[in-house]
């Protein structure tokens, strides 16, 4: 064993995030890469459509895929992390991410892109639960976890806000396949610094369990069901047959994974591990987020553009002030903590949340002042909550599940936004006779697309209420 490997694995928890910059700079870029990723490449679908002459089920698969695979692997790889190595598991996905990515140079016909975005989504989930549970391999205080957490995610949001920019910048000097092998050297360079810069994984640490491969199978098969039955009710309605049979495979796949978990002598997943307070509180917050997330990323953006008349590029620009506010919050959400402490900064960043979607459902149509606005208000309680509920998560369980739980607190928000995009895409077309296109028409059909829109953003924000009375409940049974 080299000297190198042992410095860092006696190395004790840092007193600062300047201490291990490298190892924060390292994961930084894991999180950012995996915001930017489909955002960038939504930019180049008309040039992949015209370059590979492919179909609009195609660019569909092109983006669904990745999605599908990333979202739905992530419980089974942070299993797997805990068991065989989180530091390990994420240096492995690093590595197959840059082969992965690298593959696109042979690329030829639109099912050779998908497989290739398939294949990127599966390193990419083996990737995702390492980041938040070597992030608390570094630190034991809790608002060095705070903070460390919030440098994390907000260069992941600047990724999610420059990806689209960047991806077309990209795109006016170099082929579309840039976008792709521009991740290779940021893998390595991610590689690097995790490698050198945090401890290498303790066999003591680790899960001794045996793998549960049947309760992964069906955990992995009900989560991708379930994020594709939403998927294809958003764009094909309840009215089209396909999104019934997707729903009643998740729910075969999940009723299988129930038993499966229960009578086998070492689960998966052990499910009194959210019967936690902290974690089930944490879980709860972040499904309300993501329901207000759902609320507002679908609505808006139709409200700018279709009934406003806003081009895509405008629409963009007026999305901006979510972004904006979460990476400016960022910075403060550990002092904002430390103040109240946590038992009162969740609930008061979630009471923001709350204010903004109802202020978006009942006031949204009048003016995008009330948009920008309720953008605003939203995002700073998001921001909080984000970060409170992932430390709280991860405080909740024990050290050999840790990767677990970074994969069940973000698996936790994209189901539900997910699901809360199905709701409002199922209430939006049940109120309009013709096509979304036909939305700015008529002002009939205006008036019957908004107060669809209200509905959907005040059911899901009454659903989001519910939830995070629940979690103020179970963090307050915790203390």
């Amino acid at each position: 064993m080299s000297a190198d490997v042992l410095e860092v694995r006696e190395r004790p928890h840092a007193t600062s995030l300047r201490a291990v910059w490298p190892s924060i700079f390292g994961l930084s870029v894991v999180f950012l890469v995996e915001m930017l990723d489909n955002s960038v490449l939504n930019v180049a679908l008309p040039t992949i459509a015209r370059d590979l002459n492919a179909s609009a089920t195609d660019l569909q698969w092109i983006t669904s895929g990745y999605s599908l695979l990333f979202g739905g692997l992530m419980i089974a790889f942070g299993t797997i992390a805990d068991r065989y190595g989180t530091r390990r598991v994420m240096l492995l996905g690093l590595a197959l991410f840059a082969l992965a990515n690298l593959a696109v140079l042979a690329v030829r016909t639109p099912g050779e892109l998908v497989a290739v975005r398939a294949a990127v989504g599966i390193t990419a989930a083996m990737t995702a639960p390492g980041t938040m549970a070597l992030c608390f391999r570094l630190f034991d205080a809790e608002n060095l976890l705070m903070r460390a957490t919030g440098v994390i995610s907000s260069i992941g949001l600047v990724g999610l806000a420059a990806g689209p920019t960047l991806g077309g910048l990209i795109l006016q000097v170099l082929p579309w396949q840039t976008l792709l092998v521009m991740n290779v050297p940021i893998a390595v360079l991610a590689a690097l610094c995790i490698r050198f810069g945090i401890p290498a994984d303790d066999p003591a640490h680790r899960n001794a369990a045996p793998l549960d491969l049947p309760g992964a199978l069906l955990g992995t098969g009900t989560i991708m069901l379930v994020l594709w039955t939403a998927t294809l009710a958003v764009e094909d309605g309840w009215n089209h047959p396909a999104p019934w049979p997707a729903g009643a495979a998740a729910l075969a796949c999940a009723a299988g994974f129930v038993v499966r978990e229960r009578i086998t002598a070492h689960p998966m997943f052990d499910f009194a591990l959210i019967r936690r307070p902290q974690v089930s509180a944490g879980l709860a917050y972040q499904a309300a987020i993501g329901l207000g997330l759902a609320a507002l990323s679908y609505s808006v953006t139709l409200q700018l553009q279709l009934v406003w008349g806003w081009s895509p590029a405008e629409a963009a620009l007026g999305n901006l002030p979510q972004i904006v506010v979460m990476l400016a919050v960022g910075p403060f959400v550990e002092k904002f903590v430390d103040r109240l402490g946590a038992h009162r900064a969740g609930p008061i960043g979630a009471a923001a949340v709350i204010a903004g979607l109802l202020l978006f459902g009942l006031a949204g149509r009048y003016g995008y002042l009330w948009i920008a606005i309720a953008l605003a208000v939203t995002a700073a309680g998001m921001r909080v909550v984000m970060i409170i509920a992932a430390v709280t998560v991860m405080r909740g369980l024990p050290e050999d599940r840790t990767s677990t739980g970074a994969a069940l607190n973000d698996t936790s928000q994209e189901v539900a936004t997910s699901i809360g995009m199905a709701v409002t895409g199922t209430i939006v077309a049940a109120a309009l006779t013709g096509p979304l296109a036909g939305i700015g028409s008529g002002g009939a059909t205006t008036h019957s697309f908004e107060n669809a829109v209200t509905t959907a953003t005040l059911a899901l924000t009454a659903v989001c209420t519910l939830l995070v009375l629940w979690a103020v409940r179970r963090g307050a049974g915790s203390r």
